[in-house]
């Protein structure tokens, strides 16, 4: 025989077994049966405590996952046991403990002989559950396959495993199917462990250099496309403008239609049946395909959880049929902090729109403590509004970033006041309100929370200005900078004139993409958040027109920027319950909740009144926080209104998946059927009585034409709803019910003989299609 194959995976650990003292145990003579070739004495041991197995033909593909249906995660702390997987894998200490603990009981009941060459094999076995792939080598990818009772092995090591140690198997199971097949002969048995894709299976997938070259890192395709992974948090919104949270410790998240009402979300993921503001019937927006009117900014105040304020831009028309933009500051109720009180409105600034587009929108307040405003140039194309443009008139208000203290008052009586520091205040002919200009009509803006540890990078705005016809833009605000327009769009001139004006001094973008990428730019944010660590650093904004999402990542070395495209619903890597493979096609708004972690909100309608938007949360599939670092415990808040629990309608991954294996026609020769357990892990939750047929996008590849918008609505027939059991890790799991197939349903019919003999043919069936699938 060769040399053993576990020598091969030695080298992969890092400590060695260290033996404590053995407690004194009974040694009861062992009854089963033994085999010369084994050499090694046990003595019975007490029945532990394991999972059902079955082995299954799953549809998924191999992806770095653990047993509790997460990514992987770098472990807090060394693991003193399983060290190989220190660095990256599916264990902390806690765990780590639990899995030495185990292994030393069942040492316990081996001799001296056994210990030296067995030892290493079961430590193999055990710790594969601290795999970064222990989804894989377990069957655990999908919740509602069952669990194996022992990793994948590869035929080699498993051949040896049983030549050397198969007495001890029956201390690592009690199932009786593995222990029979054990005695039988190392076929029968390595065959009941075999994985089907020979990469993965143990130890073969610690040498695999294609799996484990990037392991943990943010997983691109060939064409260095991210893939990340969505989840639904909310749908049937009228165009989803925005959303923010009040930073008071609840985690609640307001989000905003573009129709001028706010919705309250909790972190359960229900929602309030009456909204926190309602003023609709102020707000202009219209029904009309990509109208840019309407409710569009809000930002809570610093303090608000202290003086209750909250802040709103929207479109509206005055009494003399003026179309305007409004600033204003409204109050939370004293008496339901999830109610807004419409008639505490105090008006803060008014600005006449030119023409109906280019609105701006965005509010937010920096780290400074003063409220930012951008406001679009005024509509229309070009900029036509004066010499040259409103955008370069910082005697306008139009086309700029405005800053204001709305803590204070103006002597002039403005119900706000001008920081003493913003750079125009001893220009007499500038507004003293402008920190920046020369902008078109920045869409979405964000403050950079820094860096979690270093906090580098603190208090950077991001913004997306959207183009006139050739480019899109991602600007960092710098006080008192020029933007360029209309002298140049992106980095190329556009009014040759004004751009080879020497006096101006443009602040560039730090990224620019042609009408072969994207036609509007919609500004995102830089990760900060916890659950996904590898995003860390990443501004991740997109397209409005083609549906694009996108990354950006700095060179701190160079300054300079460097773009990949996110690629959303990959089944190989969002192979995650709860995990979505499409989404809403006209990306309208990004947002990042209390905790810092990052959502965007789209529609597969672009119409103010269509209830087709949806709110998404981006899930990182490749490594996770290890488990318990980013809990929190949300300040609870008394709620007067309903709650309407959340209710999905975008399928999931393993939805698809599942759909794909069972719309296959079923043989008419016997096949085996096993049935999904019914046990909800959750709430059952109902289907929609109406389904959208919406927009739904992958990535657009560069030059791809734009296509037309398209929605229709139409009747929706409820579908049986399948129910999920979630299978403790810890505890054994039931054994599956076997589903009745369409033969034995038909029996109930047939006369008592008939069904019988029915029923027994199916049953030979079923022993003969459980027999070849064994080896």
């Amino acid at each position: 025989m060769n040399e053993p194959y576990y020598k091969v995976v030695q080298d992969f650990y890092t400590s060695d077994l260290q033996k404590p003292t053995l407690k004194e145990v009974n040694v009861l003579p062992c009854t089963g049966r033994s085999s010369s070739g084994s050499g090694v004495s046990f003595s019975c041991p007490h029945v532990f405590l394991c999972l059902s197995f079955l082995c299954l033909i799953g549809s998924l593909l191999g992806h770095p996952q653990c047993l509790d249906y997460g990514p992987p995660f770098q472990p807090p702390f060394h693991l003193e046991f399983c060290s190989a997987y220190e660095n990256f894998g599916c264990c902390d200490q806690e765990r780590d403990n639990s899995i030495a603990a185990k292994y030393w009981d069942i040492m316990d009941y081996i001799d001296p002989r056994g210990h030296k060459l067995c030892g290493r094999y079961i430590k193999d076995i055990l710790c594969q559950e601290c795999s970064p792939y222990a989804a894989h080598l377990y069957d655990a990818e999908n919740p509602r396959t069952p669990l194996r009772n022992l990793p994948g092995l590869c035929f080699d090591y498993c051949s040896e495993f049983h030549f050397n140690c198969r007495s001890a198997i029956s201390l690592l199971t009690s199932d009786k199917h593995i222990q029979e097949c054990c005695e039988t002969n190392k076929t029968c048995f390595c065959n009941l462990l075999h994985l089907h894709d020979e990469d993965y299976c143990f130890p073969n997938v610690l040498k695999n250099t294609a799996l484990n070259r990037n392991l943990g890192s943010v997983v691109a395709d060939r064409k260095g496309c991210l893939q990340l992974c969505l989840t639904e948090i909310a749908n049937g919104l009228r165009n989803p403008v925005l959303m923010v949270h009040a930073n008071d410790h609840t985690h609640r998240m307001f989000v905003a239609e573009q129709v001028g009402v706010i919705w309250v979300y909790l972190p359960d993921g229900s929602r309030l049946e009456e909204p926190f503001l309602d003023i609709k019937s102020i707000v202009l927006a219209t029904p009309w395909i990509g109208d840019e009117r309407g409710f569009l900014g809000m930002a809570f105040h610093p303090k608000c959880k202290y003086n209750r304020k909250f802040y709103i831009y929207y479109s509206y028309m005055d009494k003399n049929r003026v179309e305007k933009i409004r600033i204003s500051e409204l109050k939370v109720l004293a008496s339901d902090v999830n109610k807004a009180d419409p008639h505490s409105e105090r008006n803060l600034l008014e600005l006449e729109e030119p023409a109906a587009n280019h609105n701006g929108g965005q509010l937010l307040f920096g780290v400074d403590g003063y409220m930012y405003l951008f406001t679009g140039d005024g509509g229309k194309a070009g900029d036509p509004f004066g010499k040259f443009g409103n955008a370069q008139n910082k005697s306008a208000l139009l086309g700029k970033v405005l800053r204001i203290d709305v803590d204070g008052k103006s002597p002039d009586g403005k119900p706000y006041r001008v920081p003493p520091d913003n750079p125009f205040v001893s220009d007499l002919k500038a507004c003293p309100e402008v920190y920046a200009y020369g902008v078109r009509n920045m869409w979405r803006c964000a403050v950079d929370r820094g860096d979690p540890v270093t906090k580098k990078g603190r208090g950077r705005i991001f913004c997306g200005d959207v183009g006139q016809n050739r480019f899109e833009e991602i600007d960092i605000i710098v006080k008192g900078g020029n933007y360029g327009w209309r002298a140049k769009e992106g980095f190329e001139c556009y009014d040759t004139k004004l751009c080879h004006n020497s006096s101006l001094d443009d602040i560039l973008p730090i990224f620019a993409y042609g009408r072969n990428v994207g036609k509007s730019v919609t500004g995102g944010y830089i990760y900060r958040g916890c659950e996904s660590p590898n995003l860390n650093g990443l501004y991740i904004f997109g397209d409005f027109m083609n549906g694009r999402l996108m990354a950006l990542q700095e060179d701190e070395k160079t300054n300079k920027w460097k773009q990949q495209d996110i690629c959303i619903g990959s089944t190989k890597a969002c192979a995650f319950p709860g995990m979505i493979s499409s989404y809403s096609k006209f990306i309208i708004s990004f947002a990042e909740d209390e905790a810092g972690e990052l959502y965007f909100m789209s529609t597969s309608y672009p119409s103010a009144y269509a209830p087709h938007g949806s709110l998404y949360k981006f899930i990182d599939p490749a490594r996770r926080a290890p488990p318990g670092k980013c809990k929190y415990k949300p300040v609870p808040v008394k709620t007067k209104s309903k709650r309407i629990p959340f209710v999905p309608r975008a399928k999931t991954v393993l939805e698809l998946l599942n759909e794909r294996s069972t719309t296959k026609p079923p043989k008419k020769s016997s096949t085996r059927t096993v049935a999904i357990p019914t046990v909800p892990s959750k709430k059952a939750k109902k289907t929609s009585s109406t389904k959208i047929k919406a927009s739904t996008v992958e990535p657009a590849p560069p030059g791809k034409k734009r296509q037309k918008i398209k929605a229709e609505a139409k009747p929706h027939k409820p579908k049986q709803e399948v129910k999920v059991a979630h299978i403790s890790r810890t505890t054994p799991a039931p054994h599956l019910p076997k589903k009745k197939s369409f033969h034995l349903n038909r029996t109930k019919k047939l006369l008592p003989k008939k069904a019988a003999l029915a029923k027994e043919k199916l049953e030979k069936r079923r022993k003969v299609s459980r027999f070849r699938s064994s080896f």
